[in-house]
Order: structure tokens, then C-alpha cells, then sequence
């Protein structure tokens, strides 16, 4: 037995031997492969190494590639998702839409103190406050003519409401949407007009800068009618114009019309950059451009305005105007299109309301870059109003009053045709038109007339 057993243990031991042995093989060929791969790895990528890598950077372009498609297709649903509800919303809150058109929340400049008008230069100018109704309160300015700032220094409340009884002109000026009667061009129309020897008497309408009470058309218009009684009330026999820009407009037909309704009108009615009707407006209005051709457009965005009780139908109030009236709009107005202010006169011109009094209508040409409310800028501004107040033509505008006149057959009574007329002088195109029923000016006539005024250097 010992004999047997002996071998079987040597074959064990053999083949312990010999695993071990395997195994330690096994161990220094893997760490040779290492070291191969370590020594590969330091002298570069084999050839099959590039392919991997190229595999490897490829499905990084394409992940990089599905998570900026995916971004961009999560951006342009929700664009697509906004521009689909705000109609919704608009429809659903029409008092969204009463906001846009008033911008009333808007104050700009803002960092100015509408207590101190001194601050913007008007060192001539008096703060108050007037109520025309309880829970409103209207902040106001009065600019008094340039010629009395000296006079006007330290002066009170009552000294300003005093002077608006002495010999000079009296506008009240109606501001558009936004801002305050704080506004830089506005001051600078307040400047120019001072200049020109007028009181300007300007306001807030209720919820605008420091006027207290919620906007609304109604409530603007109450707010103009209040504003002008009172100066009626201490201006005497001084004439007064009233000024409407932009929206304010609106606010200014509306109160000529029921002026004239109770047969106490102004002498004269001036609207700068004027439109039609609000429906219109908001139609033409550059906001409005992606959405213009939206299916459904004049229901979700036009009705919420009439339902809001926002019409400043401006073509329906001419009809009823019996004053004179000037208009005057830049053939590059962004915000409230030149086709609308024109439409506007070709309306009151025809209008029977207008057969015993003027209606001009005054272009500013495109070259001059004056824009929405840039027109104070126009150096003729002084000669146009100088022309249209009086009914004549200041020193130089012979000529041209002369082919407007009633020379030429222009006669108050007889309403007709509009016929436009067009001169280019000094760089500004100035067009006013006059109507009549019986006959209209012949074109070689009106041609010479207008070379001659254009010679004479006319301007009206």
C-alpha cells in the first residue's frame, strides 16, 4: 500500500507543480500585456486605437447634436405656446389691452420731481392741483409766455391764474399715451410755444404721473373739459386752442365735440399726429405687425378694446367740430401711421361741420426726420402757426396766401373736392388744402401759382 500510495502523491505533488507553475505563467503574461499596453499607451494610439476613438467623438457630436435639438425644439414650443395664449389672455382680460393703449404706467423720465417743473428748465412755470371730481385729483403746469420770466420768479398760484386773464393766447396741450407732462419733447414743445409768446397750460389725466384716479376715456375726457372750464374761467376774452398729440387726440376731439355741443367751442382745434379711430390705430401700430394676419385677429385683439369702452373715434368727431382745425403729422411717424392722419383730413374736409372754417393739414417730410413727436423741431413751426391763428400769413407767406386764399375762389360756406397742394421749401413739404363745391383750381393755374410762391420763397 505504501508502495502504491507513493506514486499518487508524486503525481500530485507534480501536478501541484506544474499548476503552480501555470499560474505563475498566467501571472507574468498578464503583466507583460500591461506593460505592453502601458509602453503603447506612452508611445501613441496603435492603428485600431483611432478608430475608437473617432467612434467615441462621434457619438459625443451626436449627443451634443440631440440635446441642442431638443433645446431648440423646447424653445420653439414654447414661443409657439406664448404667442398662441396671449391672444387668450388678451380676450379673456380686456383690461390687459385698456392697459397697452394707455401705458399710464409708464412713467419716464422717472427720476424727476413733477412738484418742481424748474427742475426741466421751465424756471417760468407753476404746479397745482385741481380736483375735478372727488377720489381724482389732476396734477397740472402752467407755463406762462417766455417774454415774463423774470416777472414770473417767486411767484404764487394765484398770480399765475391771474395772468392767464392778460392779452397773450392760451393752449391747453393734451399729451398722448405714456410718460408724464414731465416728458422731454413735451417740455420742449412747452419751450417753443412759451417762446412764441402762448400760454401752455398741460395736465395728467387721472392715473398718470401724479394724478390720482383709474384711466379710462370717459374719465380723460371729463378730466380736459374740467381743465378747460377752469381756464376759461380766468382767461377772459383770450383766445384758447387746444393741442392734442398722439392719443391725446382722442381725448381732444372728444372734448372740442361736446364743447360744440353746448355751443362754447374753442378757437381753434390743433391735432399732431392723429389718427382715426383707436381700432385703426391699434391695427396699425408696429406691436400689432405679428399679429396682424393672426386668424381671428380683429376678435381677439379689437373687440376687447371696444368692449373696454376705448373708441377715440377721431373720424366720427370731426363730423361735429365747428371750429378751425390744423393738423399736422411727419410723413415718418412710426407709431401712428401718415395714411391715418390724412384719411383724418380728408374726412373733415368734407365735412359740413367745417364749411365756415379752415382745415389745413400740414406734412412734414421724411427727410427731416421728425418722427412722432419731433415736429416742435421744425423751424416754419413759428410761420405755420402764425398763419393758421390768424387767418392771414406772417411776413413772407403773401404768395402762398395768396393761392390758398379766397383769391382764388376759396370761399367759407362751400364745401367740395379737397385738392391737395404740395411745396418743397427750405426742405420742408408743406401741403394745405382747401375745399369748394362749384369748380376746382385748374392744374396749369395752380402749376404757376406755385412756381410763383415758390420764387417769392412763401411759406405758410
Amino acid at each position: 500500500m505504501r508502495k502504491r500510495t507513493e506514486p499518487v502523491a508524486l503525481e500530485h505533488e507534480c501536478h501541484a507543480a506544474s499548476g503552480s507553475s501555470s499560474a505563475g505563467s498566467a501571472a507574468a503574461a498578464l503583466d507583460a500585456d500591461c506593460r505592453l499596453k502601458q509602453n503603447l499607451c506612452l508611445t501613441g494610439p496603435g492603428p485600431a486605437e483611432p478608430r475608437c476613438a473617432a467612434d467615441a467623438g462621434m457619438k459625443r457630436a451626436l449627443g451634443r447634436r440631440k440635446g441642442l435639438c431638443f433645446r431648440l425644439r423646447k424653445i420653439l414650443l414654447c414661443v409657439v405656446g406664448l404667442y398662441v395664449a396671449i391672444p387668450l389672455l388678451i380676450k379673456l382680460c380686456p383690461g390687459i389691452q385698456a392697459k397697452l393703449i394707455f401705458l399710464n404706467f409708464v412713467r419716464v423720465p422717472y427720476f424727476i420731481d413733477l412738484k418742481k417743473p424748474q427742475d426741466q428748465g421751465l424756471n417760468h412755470t407753476c404746479n397745482y392741483y385741481l380736483q375735478p371730481e372727488e377720489d381724482v385729483t389732476l396734477g397740472v403746469w402752467h407755463t406762462v409766455p417766455a417774454v415774463w420770466w423774470k416777472n414770473a420768479q417767486g411767484k404764487d398760484q394765484m398770480w399765475y391764474e391771474d395772468a392767464l386773464a392778460s392779452s397773450h393766447p392760451i393752449i391747453l396741450y393734451l399729451h398722448g399715451n405714456a410718460g408724464t407732462r414731465g416728458g422731454d419733447h413735451r417740455v420742449e414743445l412747452y419751450k417753443v410755444l412759451s417762446s412764441l409768446g402762448y400760454h401752455v397750460v398741460t395736465f395728467d389725466y387721472r392715473g398718470w404721473g401724479d394724478s390720482v384716479g383709474t384711466p379710462s376715456e370717459q374719465g380723460m375726457t371729463y378730466d380736459a373739459l374740467h381743465v378747460f372750464d377752469w381756464i376759461k374761467a380766468r382767461s377772459g376774452d383770450n383766445p384758447v386752442y387746444i393741442w392734442g398729440h398722439s392719443l391725446g387726440t382722442g381725448v381732444a376731439t372728444n372734448l372740442v365735440r361736446r364743447l360744440c355741443e353746448r355751443e362754447t367751442p374753442p378757437d381753434a382745434l390743433v391735432l399732431e399726429s392723429p389718427f382715426t379711430n383707436i381700432r385703426e390705430e391699434a391695427k396699425s401700430h408696429p406691436f400689432s405687425v405679428i399679429y396682424r394676419y393672426f386668424p381671428g385677429f380683429d376678435w381677439f385683439f379689437l373687440d376687447p378694446i371696444t368692449s373696454s369702452g376705448i373708441q377715440f373715434a377721431n373720424d366720427e368727431n370731426v363730423k361735429h367740430i365747428s371750429c378751425s382745425l390744423l393738423i399736422l403729422h411727419a410723413e415718418d411717424d412710426p407709431v401712428v401711421p401718415f395714411q391715418l392722419g390724412r384719411k383724418l383730413y380728408n374726412i373733415a374736409a368734407l365735412s359740413r361741420s367745417f364749411q365756415d372754417f379752415k382745415v389745413q393739414f400740414i406734412p412734414f417730410h421724411s427727410d427731416l426726420g421728425y418722427r412722432h413727436k419731433y415736429i416742435y423741431k421744425s423751424p416754419e413751426l413759428p410761420r405755420i402757426l402764425s398763419c393758421f391763428w390768424k387767418g392771414g400769413c406772417a411776413p413772407g407767406c403773401t404768395a402762398l396766401a395768396e393761392i390758398l386764399g379766397r383769391d382764388v375762389g376759396c370761399r367759407p360756406g362751400h364745401p367740395s373736392r379737397a385738392w391737395a397742394q404740395s411745396l418743397r421749401m427750405r426742405g420742408v413739404l408743406v401741403a394745405k388744402r382747401r375745399v369748394w363745391m362749384d369748380q376746382a383750381l385748374p392744374a396749369s393755374r395752380w402749376r404757376v401759382q406755385a412756381a410763383r410762391a415758390s420764387r417769392l420763397g412763401g411759406l405758410c
